[in-house]
């Protein structure tokens, strides 16, 4: 059993140097509580940048770090300054955090930011790399660290790999506009599990894996190379005991040793008992719409002005980023906002908004949760947002009412509370009013639903599902691989085909022994390929068929000089020893005038699909349109051909991005079985990669070798990943 590591971009520790000695402390963030139940005993190491920059840290110390990072389960990657700011203030957060929140004007597209980013992601693989063995399990977190699943993967192959992305994942349209989104979804896709707050963000990122790397996805699986990548929503909960206890404890204690916030939340309370108190807390940061906020409070006052000296908002801004200039551009406005709607509304007995820029202790939140309310967040793009739920666990006696903006990820979860869209000024303020008046009969009703979902779906829960199903992955992974072909179940092929006295092989060709061309009739043979297949078709007591759904013009041009047996057009037509081509099967064309306006009506309305007319069948190719737009063309072209071939006995073949209309008495596995009973054959070997080959593999006999190319669901007996693999394969039986 391998031990687990986790690796974040900061530790879960907090290193102060003090006189000379060092203290390691724990910290109390949400990922950090979280991962204790997964990053507890000896059997687990947390990977991660300390905090402090190589300059910070006295040489003759360095040693007493990584001691005092090893008692907490931590070891470190030394990152310079330089480093942090082109990887973490530059790529991180002018970059990143931008596009992905949807602020595309923020994003800054610099080269050196993406260099420094992957060469310190390489630094995060490279220290995974030395702390790990291959049964490790490894979890990645968020949107720092992209590219190091797949650094890690190319060092450790069969290694768990896990991966979660704290912050939204964005549209295609969005994601598509950075330079780099290949070699980011690449980075990501060295994992064996990606998890998302949502299923909107795990949507997100199926569709741009499915049309930038043109990846096959079967509703949340991704098919890549001789993997198959799951992608899931883990909705990431909050410590909820901590935060119901800490609030019982206040509320217990409301006499004695209370903090200067409280008595000054006290005094307010007995100068204006009427008044409510309304919550806002958030990083500053643009995403988070604390002036958009601001501006809806104030139309709110102005709408129903019956409410001013009724209420009151404290909005405490936590520092975040200030040295990124947007961030310092951020806090000017807000504070000239707060300044001028305080001035202009405000009265001798009523300041509208308390205004804090700070980080608060722990006691002193729980003091703003438990007195407010109403909590207000209003983010215009937010991962999850778990100030929501720490508000909502808080509440003791069920009472306060969440106002929450349906751009957060919990509001997914959070349905009881009033959701709102933060554009929406007109709704913002009916909200408010709604949530003044509201009865507290609702409040408790709404909350009791509220509070049972997230006591149920804490954090430690979310956290030991993700590993869950990254251990589950791993068991279904090497299920799996058992039917893939080995080094050593190919040496045993190998065998048999060396001593088999006469041997039949059925070889594909696009996508198996070629890859595939946006236009079908460049993806002719290269030199490599007719070299293996002359050596191939050359040796004694070996039978080779190329066979293939290609018209009988293009493989004649391609094959016949080399006098290989070809069966064309899914089993229409057959040649032998350079013959010319003759009908292996009878069949009928003249339903071909009554298909072919219908598929170029289609031809017509799907951008990039065109039409392969063939002797007896008719091809309709959809590879280079958009892979939404095809798939969902080709299941309507699916439902009217069904409809219209009623008992002519033809066939509709789905093969990869195309769909063949033919006679329903032609398949390469009638063909392959008819060029099996000519002869005695002792091995028996079959290949391809679509569903047209799977006639194949389900008509010839248990005692052949079948084998599929790629990860897909099949008949046959084997896969292999890819056709450089095939090329790999076949020349071990090319070997004289």
């Amino acid at each position: 059993m391998g031990k687990t590591i986790i690796i974040s971009n900061r530790l879960p520790v907090q290193l102060q140097i003090n006189n000379g000695s060092i203290d390691a402390v724990p910290s109390v963030g949400g990922l950090a509580t979280g991962m204790k139940s997964v990053h507890s005993g000896g059997e687990s190491l947390w990977i991660g940048w300390s905090g402090l920059t190589d300059e910070d840290i006295p040489p003759e110390l360095e040693g007493d770090i990584d001691e005092a990072l090893k008692k907490n389960g931590c070891s470190k990657v030394g990152l310079n300054a330089q480093e942090i700011d082109g990887f973490y203030y530059g790529f991180s957060n002018r970059t990143v955090w931008p596009l992905f929140h949807y602020f595309l004007e923020y994003s800054e597209f610099e080269l050196e930011f993406w260099d420094t980013y992957k060469s310190v992601n390489q630094k995060f693989a490279d220290a995974i790399i030395e702390n790990s063995d291959d049964d490790d399990t490894i979890w990645v977190h968020d949107y720092q660290l992209m590219l190091v699943p797949q650094m890690v993967r190319e060092k450790r192959p069969d290694t768990t790999i896990g991966f979660f992305l704290h912050i939204p994942f964005p549209s295609y349209e969005i994601f598509r506009t950075i330079p780099w989104r290949e070699e980011i979804l690449e980075g990501l896709l060295g994992s064996d599990l990606i998890g998302f707050h949502t299923y909107d963000y795990e949507r997100h990122f199926l569709s741009s894996a499915r049309r930038l790397l043109g990846l096959e996805v079967s509703f949340n699986e991704i098919f890549m190379d001789n993997r198959i990548i799951k992608v899931d929503s883990f909705p990431m909960g909050i410590d909820y005991k901590k935060f119901k206890e800490a609030a019982m404890y206040h509320d217990q204690n409301k006499k004695g040793g209370q903090s200067d916030l409280q008595k000054r939340l006290d005094s307010h309370k007995a100068s204006a008992p009427d008044t409510k108190l309304i919550l806002s807390i958030d990083r500053l940061d643009y995403s988070k719409g604390i002036a958009k906020r601001l501006n809806a409070f104030e139309y709110f006052l102005k709408k129903y002005p019956e409410y001013k000296e009724k209420v009151r908002l404290i909005i405490l801004a936590v520092p975040s980023r200030s040295n990124v200039p947007q961030y310092q551009l951020l806090k000017k406005e807000i504070d000239e906002l707060v300044g001028r709607i305080n001035g202009e509304l405000s009265t001798v007995n009523w300041t509208p908004i308390w205004y804090f820029y700070r980080s608060l202790p722990f006691e002193n939140l729980i003091d703003l949760y438990t007195f407010s309310d109403i909590a207000w967040l209003t983010p215009l793009r937010d991962g999850m947002n778990l100030v929501a739920k720490e508000y909502i666990a808080t509440r003791t006696d069920k009472t306060g009412v969440l106002i929450l903006s349906e751009m957060a990820g919990s509001a997914y979860e959070m349905n009881e509370a009033l959701l709102i869209n933060p554009n929406n000024f007109e709704e913002q303020a009916d909200t408010l009013k709604q949530a003044i008046n509201m009865p507290v009969e609702e409040q408790i009703s709404r909350n009791t639903f509220l509070q049972n979902r997230l006591e149920r779906y804490n954090v430690e829960v979310w956290a030991n599902e993700f590993m869950n199903s990254l251990n589950q992955k791993k068991e279904l992974g090497h299920a799996f691989i058992s039917q893939k072909i080995t080094e050593d179940r190919l040496k045993k092929i190998a065998k048999e085909y060396s001593e088999a006295s006469k041997r039949l092989l059925f070889l594909d060709y696009d996508g198996t022994l070629s890859g595939f061309h946006k236009d079908p009739q460049k993806a002719s043979p290269d030199e490599e390929l007719y070299e293996l297949l002359d050596q191939l078709n050359s040796q004694e007591n070996t039978t080779l068929f190329l066979i293939s759904g290609r018209d009988k013009q293009t493989f004649g041009r391609w094959f016949l000089p080399k006098k290989y047996n070809m069966i064309v057009e899914h089993g229409v037509w057959i040649s032998k020893n350079g013959e010319d081509f003759k009908m292996l099967e009878k069949v009928k064309g003249e339903w071909m005038e009554k298909i072919r306006p219908v598929l170029e009506s289609f031809v017509d309305r799907t951008p990039g699909s065109f039409i392969e007319e063939k002797n007896y069948s008719l091809a309709w190719h959809y590879r280079n349109t958009d892979p939404d737009f095809g798939n969902k063309r080709a299941t309507e072209l699916n439902t009217v051909l069904t409809s219209l071939i009623g008992n002519d006995d033809i066939s509709v073949l789905n093969g990869n991005k195309v769909m063949e209309v033919k006679s329903s008495n032609v398949n390469k596995g009638r063909a392959a079985t008819r060029m099996l009973n000519e002869d005695e054959y002792d091995f028996v070997f079959a290949i391809g990669d679509d569903w047209t080959d799977e006639f194949m593999f389900q008509d010839l006999p248990d005692s052949a070798i079948t084998v599929k190319v790629g990860l897909k669901k099949t008949q046959a007996k084997y896969h292999v990943e890819n056709t450089k693999r095939v090329r790999e394969l076949l020349k071990r039986f090319a070997k004289p």
